[in-house]
Parts: structure tokens; sequence; C-alpha cells
């Protein structure tokens, strides 16, 4: 590629990223029905009809956003074959796999937690936007199914544990975001490796919570009424 060509391709990325960002500010503080393009294209200092060259329309536009925000980047890697991923599978034994599996999944709920209300309103609001996703097969559910397979084969898993039931456990906090808080107890990382976790499972919890209280609306106090129900398992 030619220098000009390079050079091209770097500000188109970096236009693409400032539209992102700008959609993520506004969706999140404004809404997303609230929201129009000529906002966007305001707080990115583009013109609008670049934002439709880009993106096409508002809803793709969500959903590019969704899907960068899940990956943390813009570059076209599935979450399967991301090092954070597949290093966590890599470990030996069942419980650093699941350490390394919650920090990896608790860094990616952190960033969708505040677009998780934006989607969810949006969706209600508007059909097609929910549209946008497969519903034949929940990506979310295939990459924990992943996981949980890899987990349920390594030393230290629970002895019994099967893999559907290691993907139910991994899955359940995120699939059933309405949930009581006092269901996302601290010992489900401790049901997965047989014992107390420990920090794995107040790590797992927190993970959990976020995403719960995100989908939900409620912030900071749904995160403390996560205490709810609270494991036995003590720290040493």
């Amino acid at each position: 590629m030619s220098n000009g060509r390079a050079r091209r391709a770097q500000k188109a990325q970096q236009t693409r990223r400032r539209i992102l960002e700008a959609a993520l500010e506004l969706f999140v503080r404004d809404g997303y029905g609230a929201t129009n393009l000529q906002d966007v294209a305001r707080r990115a200092g583009v013109a609008v009809q670049t934002i439709y060259f880009v993106f096409g329309n508002k809803r793709t536009l969500l959903k590019e956003l969704v899907d960068v925000t899940i990956a943390g980047d813009d570059e076209p890697v599935a979450t399967m074959d991301r090092p954070w991923y597949t290093g966590a599978l890599a470990l030996g034994t069942a419980q650093d796999m699941l350490r390394a599996y919650v920090t990896g999944t608790t860094s990616v709920l952190e960033r969708v937690a505040p677009i998780g209300r934006v989607l969810e309103a949006a969706s209600a609001g508007d059909p097609e936007v929910a549209a946008l996703w497969p519903h034949d097969v929940d990506p979310r559910y295939v990459v924990q199914q992943g996981a949980a397979k890899a987990l349920a084969g390594k030393p230290g898993a629970r002895a019994g544990l099967s893999a559907e039931e290691a993907v139910d456990l991994l899955t359940r906090p995120r699939l059933r975001a309405s949930a009581p808080p006092r269901l996302l107890r601290l010992d489900r990382a401790a049901v997965l490796v047989g014992g107390c976790a420990g920090p794995i499972g107040r790590r797992f919890l927190s993970a959990a919570v976020l995403l719960s209280a995100a989908m939900r609306g409620g912030g900071a106090g749904a995160g403390r009424s996560g205490r709810e129900g609270a494991s036995p398992c003590r720290p040493r």
C-alpha cells in the first residue's frame, strides 16, 4: 500500500472511531431514541453524510458500537480467537483458567455495561434493532460453552462437573440478568472448582452483578444489594 493510501486508510479509521466514541457518549447520556445522527455528527466533528456513508443508518451504527464495545477494539477478531480467551483456556488447572477467564469476562462486562441499557431500550422501542442480531444461536452461549467444555476437563474442576452444568453456571448470571441479586452467589465459582473460590468468587459475583444492574437500570444500588445471600466462603 502506498503512503498516500495508507494515510487515507488511517484517517478513515480515525474518523470511524470518533463517530463511535461520539455515539457511545450521546446514546448513554441522552438515550438512543433522543439522539439523532446530526447530534452524533456534530459531536464527532464530521458531516452527517459521513455517518451515512460509513455506517448506513442509526441502527447499524448502534450494532457496530455494541460489537466494538464487546470486542474492545475494531479489529475483525472473534471473541474465541482473542488472546484473553485462548490464554485462559490454555491454562493447566480449573482454578487458573477460571481466574483468568473471570478477569477477561469482567473486562468485557465493564465495557458493555454502559451500552447495555441503551441496547435494551432501543430494542424495546424498535423491533428492527433486535433483528440485527441472530436469534437462532446466542453468541454469548457459544463462547461460554467453549469455556465450559475446557473447564470441565481440567484438573481441579469439581468432581462430576459436566460441561452442560458448567456452561449453565457460567451463563446464568448473564442470560438471566433480571434475576434477584441473591441468586448471584459468591459460591458459584466454588461450585465450578470445588471448595471456596475466595477472590475468584468475589470477582465472578462482581461481573455478574455489574451486567445485572446495568440491564435492570439498578446502578450502584443494585451492586450493593448483591451482598444478599452471599456465600459462606470467607477470604483467608
